[in-house]
């Protein structure tokens, strides 16, 4: 009975279930990163700076959302912090991107 309160999911047991339960906040948003540079490295640079905007306001929307202990990597400060420094610099990123021509990029 106690170890059913202690594991309540039992399909995450071992190193690879805490792992990801601590740092699927920070995978996720490595994962928009990746399409980011997929896009800039096809000289998508308009689009590749979207995504990386979208990448750092996920870290704000995830930071803002998930209590502390799930957040993993992205709790650098504290929690008010974070999210504004995260909703700042994401705002200003595809404020930058929808200024970028589109004429010749794409």
């Amino acid at each position: 009975m106690t170890d059913a309160l202690e594991h309540p999911h039992p399909h995450q047991h071992g190193p690879v279930g805490r792992f990801l339960r601590t740092n699927l906040p920070i995978l996720l948003v490595v994962a928009v990163l990746v399409v980011a540079v997929v896009f800039v490295a096809q000289d998508r640079w308009r689009r590749g700076a979207f995504f990386i905007g979208g990448a750092t306001l996920l870290a704000a929307a995830l930071r803002l959302c998930l209590p502390t202990v799930r957040v993993g990597l992205l709790a650098v400060r504290s929690r008010p912090f974070d999210v504004g420094a995260y909703t700042l610099l994401g705002g200003s990123i595809v404020a930058l991107a929808a200024t970028i021509s589109s004429l010749g990029v794409a």
